[in-house]
């Protein structure tokens, strides 16, 4: 081989003599290499010179001031410079290596090759020593590169590429050197761009360059604490030889063998990786790129080409190293193939000089060298890529989140906006595995055509065409993955849609029994994914067919055309030939993923910036007034608004009015007049049309619906301020929750379930009171926050809240208690969206219709109540002696009172408790669970035979080759050359067949198995008792039905088959190797318990790792869920940043794991990869030290062929194997939910009830005990009493007292531990649930609408006529307003029924027990979200429809009680009172009689 395309000469003189009296001196390639090798010498020169100075300073010399800059570094992009220095210097060597060996093959006569070998040993070690010496210029993020290295870069960049030019134009035969010169004009640029261009820029080098960007998104310091710190951060304070090796993980480790790995153990992450640093940059990148495409309506002009570029900019650093870092491992894997030719003579015994094999061996081993390093550094940097790329996504999703529009919002679901963060964020995140692989195949390809053209000249354009149809196959199958990947996607939102609004109200589906049809729905839903599912996955099986079948078609192809084409076909350049497919066949191998990763990545593309397209909330609704420069607080001048913009009728018309600081505004009107939609548009939520509207002052909000954080009772109420403890315990004694704290065993660091759902609805409504009264705004907005709380609590709130507290405030409150109206300054009555009246209570009382409707209610409720004589002197007693505790909520805790136990540790657990995860290895069970859930398991052996018949085929075919061609031209062929290509050519399809056939089959397994697990689990959690969801955060479930349901889909099959395909790859290339020299076994044997000790002492650490990151991963969809649903509380308070803060902690606590965990595989792998090169150059050496003639070149050659693949192989299995672990937790996740201890049976078929039952509706309770969990009080005590059939029985009670868990335990929500409750003789212990709960009717105390329509949420189990609707929605009031709108009964109905008001959702819940028609009713708090006139017409309905039906009703307002045949008074879990009202009333010491009269003080007094 000629290494350059030299001249031959006597002498070094001569030659540069000749040359340069020659006119092409200029243009030889000797020249080059010259300057080259005069440039790095003055480079080592200067080096020396700094080191000199250094020393004459007195400093302890160059290496010590490396190791000091090393550790004060500050700066992070320094390494990306680092690297490629290194890297040049490597490929330097590599080169080096070549030329030394053509030179001592030449005899060592030959003086220019001498000249070029010290042309490249100069610019290795120049490169190596500047990659040291660059560490003085550590500062050089803040400061220009000194100027002398400037120059000598200005001078490298222009020889490179003069060189590039040289050898391009009048050498092109020398594919090596146009090679180099790529590499090294790359490099010159790169370290040009960072000494000319990098402070330019104004980027301090580590990603982080955003300035004063950063400070909107934080509030207080305790964000930037938990976000990158380089500190704590081993891999920026880690030396150059710890880089290489990855030696800084070893300490992470070390730790993670000791013990399972908490995220604490877990170092932070550098500034340059943390999400603090990168979204500010991110943003600023998206906004510029989007800028042009913005309009006047401030829509977003992201597009997915902005989308990408600004993802690209964010990262180009990393992007351009990884890049060149994969550049030299492709040019470094194909010195193997390039050499084999020569190493086969060599041992036929055409030997051209004196120690040829051991330069051979030399060579080889340092290719591997290069290529292991490279390979490494560029997989572990694409994995920072990812991270970076995933973190600034999910910031942005969050951001946008955060300043959605209401309509947007109700075109995109939280779950669908989940599914952004959850799936394409990730999605996105991955791709970077494939970032380069598009242009990397071209690459490749070249470089495998030109070793081709070098042995079978002509034929390799036969390997061309058959490269380029393989390629053109794929483009249909690609087209149809992108749309199955879409539809796929589209099916995935629309389950995971429902799947969330499901778990939200699960209670109430408990309640109805309407579980399991809910959960059929989920099904029919998945199904349609699946049917997506099926089509993509058996796509990706005829595409790994087509690709794995590829190498075998271009071989077959290239033989054939040296055949036709009289191309002798020796085994040498046939192994070489064979070496080169077998490199070929990584990029199409991985093409078909490439594609399919590309598609998906676009489709996630797509629909994250279809998402940020999203109009966000209109900044100029509401106009801010300076504090103090203004002397009203709002002004609202004729403002018309609505929700929907293009809606012809406005929700709000001529708006008018002004609160003055220090007013209490008070808004009434009936349900759905919009007294919400105004206190919105104050806080400038709804879209303005027209009008003007004024704030000045801070303000805070209470919504009609509590929303309420999980976590903390203080960090509730705290919201972000700091205590004041004072201040806290007034703030606590006004809201009434002192005393509930009292009796919790973790006072007010009790932590709260999901949306609140351990706390009653009053309790939830007064810590929200409590939020916004300690931020001590200066506008207060409350929607109705007295509806969901007793009489007593409620004037007490308003007593001490509104008047107290809040006396110099201004406060604007919606109410339906006409009781708190007097007290205003103004009021504001409401009518069809707008203002009717408005005035003082008196004014307003005769000036209007409106108002006294409302009055009229509200006294026609008195009278029921004043029909029994109530005197002054009771309501004294009760004004003045109530002293009675307000016990905590008891669906969390409550205290025994009678024994006054003391907490012991059982009783003082936390409700919701940390995420479970397993700790140590994976069970084995699991795997085998997984293995055998489809069919048994029965595919599994016909899937490893069609693998294992594929390598046998596969090898069989290549030494068929090697055997069956001769060693060289002058040694006869052993076959025919047809003989040779039909054995060929049947063997290769037999080998085709046998890919097809396992491809099919792993898919149908995979596919099978992951509907089998979906609907385990699911089908588990729609049966588990509701204590599963009290304590289960939506977030956890959600994770696992999305994130962990899609591994399962489309990771874990392709793991499993690829574990199974690399071990029988690996079996077949030692038994080939073992069939040449035995002794390989020797150091093989050794080498692989190290690696399986390595791989042993990592996967403890990398274990936890992998389920840190998936537990880390359920408080990021949490915070993001709640955020959604909170965002208008959020915004009121101000509180965006705080949250974008909580974001980003949660972000970078999921990156953490993952950047270590990236970091520990590449440690493994890089330590697997030196063992297989070693175990490799074993080899080698044995060959060729033995005599010539004791083994066949050919068997041989194909050895070293097979052997060339081995470290890859091997890397790869172990790589493997832990992906396969750290995937499989998804299914051990699943079945860890497929697990949970289901309900009592929904139908027991031997004992069912009459289809008549219950026929009387009379309720039987003997004493009933009722404890929320086994390590809980009992909050039901022995509780005896019967509510007779078809009497109505008012249930009354402090909150806490045990009313709603009475109900609950009538529903079987709760079981009891003691005692029983009959209904019509039939103990309900005794029967399925769907009996009972089907056979009962509630009216919930949250109204809950379904997305869908207005039928389907009134008739979920469509079981009755539109005729029988109709006729329940005009019993409820609502026929009308259905009426109204254009699509009736199929009228659809948003999330959470958002486009309905409170009172509406309540109407259609009405609208539900009047179709049901059950014996028994029960309301639970049923009329608390709705005005007086509306409570009094629900009760007129149902006295008038369920007049001979037992209605149970738990109330605030004593006027829904009063009129009942019987009351049962609660107290601390016991019945203190149980009598007819009236009998109650006569004992003016009964507490009901107290309770009453309470009432009527309140309710009287306001007309005082």
């Amino acid at each position: 081989m000629d290494f350059l395309g030299s001249t031959n000469a006597n002498g070094m003189l001569t030659t540069f003599l000749s040359f340069w009296e020659s006119r092409s001196f200029l243009l030889e390639p000797i020249f080059v290499r010259c300057v080259s090798g005069f440039l790095h010498g003055v480079l080592l020169l200067v080096l020396f010179c700094s080191w000199v100075r250094y020393k004459l300073r007195g400093n302890n010399g160059f290496g010590s001031v490396v190791i000091e800059s090393l550790k004060d570094k500050r700066g992070f992009g320094f390494k990306s410079v680092l690297f490629c220095s290194l890297a040049l210097s490597l490929l330097n060597l590599l080169f080096t290596s070549l030329s030394g060996f053509y030179w001592y093959e030449s005899d060592w006569l030959d003086e220019e090759k001498l000249v070029s070998l010290v042309g490249f040993l100069l610019p290795t070690v120049s490169w190596g020593v500047l990659s040291v010496s660059l560490h003085r210029c550590s500062d050089y993020e803040q400061r220009k590169s000194p100027l002398l290295l400037r120059i000598w870069l200005g001078f490298y960049l222009a020889v490179s590429c003069y060189s590039l030019v040289v050898d391009t134009v009048m050498y092109k035969r020398h594919v090596h050197l146009l090679v180099y010169d790529i590499v090294s004009v790359g490099g010159a640029l790169l370290l040009g761009y960072v000494a000319f261009f990098k402070k330019a820029r104004g980027g301090n080098g580590n990603g982080n360059s955003n300035g004063g960007l950063e400070e909107p998104l934080l509030n207080g310091a305790s964000t930037v604490g938990d976000g990158g710190s380089d500190e704590t951060t081993p891999y920026s304070r880690a030396g150059i030889l710890s880089l290489l090796t990855f030696s800084w993980m070893g300490q992470l480790i070390e730790v993670g063998n000791k013990k399972p790995l908490d995220l604490e153990d877990v170092p932070q992450l550098h500034d340059s990786d943390s999400v603090v640093g990168l979204a500010p940059k991110f943003r600023t990148m998206l906004e510029e790129s989007s800028s042009d495409g913005g309009d006047e309506s401030g829509r977003s002009g992201v597009t997915t080409f902005k989308l990408m570029k600004a993802l690209f900019f964010s990262a180009q650093w990393e992007i351009l190293v990884t890049a060149f870092f994969a550049f030299i491992y492709t040019v470094a894997s194909y010195v193997g193939p390039a050499l084999i030719d020569t190493f086969v003579q060599y041992l036929n015994g055409r030997r051209q000089y004196n120690n040829e094999g051991y330069m051979l061996v030399i060579t080889f081993f340092l290719a591997k060298l290069v290529e292991c390093l490279s390979q490494r550094h560029w997989f572990f940097r694409l994995q920072k890529v990812g991270i970076r790329m995933r973190s600034s996504l999910v910031a942005m999703i969050y951001e946008k989140g955060l300043t959605l529009s209401c309509h947007s919002k109700q075109g995109r679901t939280s779950g669908e906006i989940i599914n952004f963060m959850t799936v394409d964020a990730e999605r996105i995140g991955n791709f970077s595995w494939y970032m380069h692989d598009p242009w990397m195949v071209l690459l490749q390809v070249g470089l495998a055509l030109w070793i081709l053209y070098r042995n079978l000249g002509l034929a390799s354009i036969a390997a061309l065409i058959a490269t380029i149809l393989v390629m053109l196959v794929n483009f249909p199958f690609g087209r149809m993955q992108e749309r199955f990947q879409e539809k796929l996607m589209e099916a995935k939102d629309n389950r995971m849609k429902s799947t969330s609004e499901i778990l939200r109200n699960m209670r109430i589906l408990k309640l109805q029994g309407w579980e399991m049809k809910f959960l059929s729905k989920i099904f029919d839903l998945r199904k349609s994914e699946e049917g997506w599912l099926k089509k993509y996955v058996y796509n990706s099986a005829v595409i790994s067919f087509v690709f794995w079948g590829a190498p075998t078609l271009v071989s077959v192809s290239t033989f054939g055309a040296c055949i036709l084409l009289g191309i002798p076909l020796e085994s040498g350049k046939i192994l070489s030939a064979l070496a080169t497919f077998r490199i070929l066949q990584e990029p199409i191998y991985n093409l078909p993923d490439t594609i399919s990763m590309v598609v998906q990545t676009k489709v996630s593309l797509d629909r994250i910036a279809s998402y940020l397209c999203l109009d966000n909330l209109q900044p100029d609704v509401v106009e801010t007034l300076p504090q103090g420069g203004s002397d009203i607080a709002v002004e609202v001048t004729n403002s018309t608004l609505s929700w929907d913009v293009s809606s012809e009728s406005p929700t709000l018309k001529d708006i008018n009015f002004k609160v003055l600081p220090g007013m209490k505004v008070a808004v009434c009107g009936t349900v759905g007049s919009g007294k919400s939609s105004l206190l919105s548009s104050i806080l400038g939520e709804v879209p303005k049309i027209s009008g003007s509207l004024k704030v000045c002052g801070t303000k805070a909000y209470v919504a009609q619906s509590p929303w309420i954080q999980s976590g903390k009772i203080e960090d509730n109420i705290l919201f972000g301020k700091p205590m004041e403890r004072e201040r806290y315990e007034k703030v606590l004694e006004a809201c009434s929750l002192s005393k509930d704290l009292e009796i919790l065993s973790f006072g007010d660091q009790t932590v709260i379930g999901e949306r609140g759902i351990n706390l009653s609805g009053g309790q939830k409504q007064r810590i929200q009171i409590a939020r916004a009264i300690y931020q001590d705004a200066d506008i207060y907005l409350f929607d109705d926050p007295f509806s969901a709380v007793d009489a007593h609590t409620g004037s007490h709130l308003f007593k001490e809240v509104l008047l107290g507290l809040l006396s110099s405030k201004s406060v604007i409150y919606v109410t339906h208690q006409v009781e708190f109206l007097p007290a205003a300054d103004l009021i504001l009555v409401m009518k069809d969206g707008r203002i009717s009246q408005a005035g003082r209570y008196n004014d307003i009382l005769s000036s209007g219709t409106d108002f006294m409707e409302l009055i009229g209610a509200h006294q026609e409720a008195l009278a029921v109540v004043g029909s029994v004589d109530a005197n002054s002197a009771s309501e004294k007693a009760a004004l003045g002696g109530q002293e009675d505790a307000i016990g905590f909520d008891v669906k969390q805790e409550s205290q025994d009172v009678k024994n006054d136990k003391p907490d012991t540790e059982e009783t003082k657990r936390q409700l919701v408790q940390e995420e479970e995860r397993e700790k140590g290895s994976v069970a084995l069970d699991v795997y085998w669970k997984y293995i055998t859930l489809a069919y048994g398991g029965a595919l599994v052996p016909f899937i490893v035979l069609a693998q294992v018949l594929f390598q046998l085929l596969q090898i069989g075919s290549n030494y068929w080759m090697a055997w069956a061609t001769p060693v060289s031209k002058d040694v006869e062929a052993p076959v025919n050359i047809s003989t040779l290509m039909i054995v060929y050519v049947a063997l290769a399809v037999g080998s085709s067949l046998c890919i097809l056939v396992r491809a099919t089959l792993l898919v149908t397994a995979g596919y099978k198995t992951a509907t089998e697990l979906f609907h385990k689990m699911h089908h588990c959690i729609f049966r588990s008792p509701m204590s599963f969801f009290d304590s289960t955060p939506s977030g956890r479930i959600m994770n696992r039905a999305s994130t962990d349901q899609s591994a399962v889909d489309l990771d874990i099959p392709y793991q499993f088959g690829s574990v199974a395909i690399t071990v029988i790859q690996l079996i077949g290339i030692i038994g080939v190797m073992s069939q040449v020299s035995w002794l390989v076994f020797l150091v093989f044997i050794p080498v692989v318990a190290a690696s399986i000790w390595y791989q042993r002492y990592y996967i403890a650490a990398a274990r936890e790792l992998s389920r840190l990151v998936g537990v880390c991963k359920a408080p990021l969809i949490q915070h993001f869920s709640e955020t959604i649903s909170g965002s208008t509380t959020i915004r009121s308070f101000n509180q965006e940043s705080r949250f974008r803060g909580d974001n980003m902690r949660l972000s970078d606590g999921y990156s953490r794991p993952k950047f270590y965990s990236a970091g520990a595989m590449e440690w493994l792998c890089f330590r697997l990869d030196m063992l297989s090169s070693l175990t490799f150059a074993f080899s080698l050496v044995f060959l060729i030290s033995i005599p010539t003639g004791v083994i066949d070149p050919s068997l041989a050659g194909l050895a070293v062929t097979y052997g060339l693949s081995l470290n890859t192989l091997q890397a790869w299995l172990i790589w493997t194997l832990c992906n396969l672990e750290n995937k499989i937790i998804s299914v051990e996740r699943i079945l860890q939910y497929a697990s949970v201890p289901s309900e009592p049976p929904l139908v027991i078929e031997s004992n069912r009830p009459e289809q008549s039952w219950p026929s009387r509706g009379e309720v039987d309770i003997r004493d009933l005990q009722v404890r929320y969990a086994p390590h809980m009080p009992l909050v039901l005590r022995g509780i005896t009493c019967t509510f007779k059939g078809g009497l109505r029985t008012g249930i009354v009670g402090r909150t806490g007292s045990g009313k709603s868990t009475l109900i609950q335990t009538l529903f079987r929500i709760v079981e009891p531990s003691g005692g029983e409750i009959r209904i019509d003789g039939v103990n309900i212990l005794t029967i399925g649930l769907h009996d009972l709960r089907l056979r009962l009717s509630i009216i919930p105390q949250d109204p809950t609408m379904f997305e869908g329509t207005v039928r389907s949420n009134l008739d979920p189990l469509e079981e009755y006529t539109d005729d029988q609707i109709w006729e329940a929605l005009d019993k409820c009031q609502l026929g009308d307003e259905v009426r109204k709108k254009e699509q009736k009964l199929d009228s659809s109905v948003s999330e959470n029924g958002e486009n309905w008001s409170m009172g509406q959702r309540q109407l259609v819940c009405l609208g539900r027990v009047l179709l049901k028609r059950s014996k028994i009713l029960v309301l639970d708090e049923a009329t608390a979200s709705v005005d007086t006139a509306t409570d009094n017409l629900i009760q007129k309905t149902l006295r008038e429809h369920f007049s001979d039906c037992t209605v149970i009703t738990i109330a605030h307002r004593i006027s829904s009680v009063i009129d009942s045949d019987m009351v049962l008074l609660l107290s601390n879990g016991i019945i203190e009172e149980y009598d007819s009202p009236v009998k109650l009333l006569e004992n003016k010491s009964s507490s009901f009689a107290k309770l009453v009269a309470e009432y009527t003080a309140r309710s009287s007094s306001s007309f005082d």
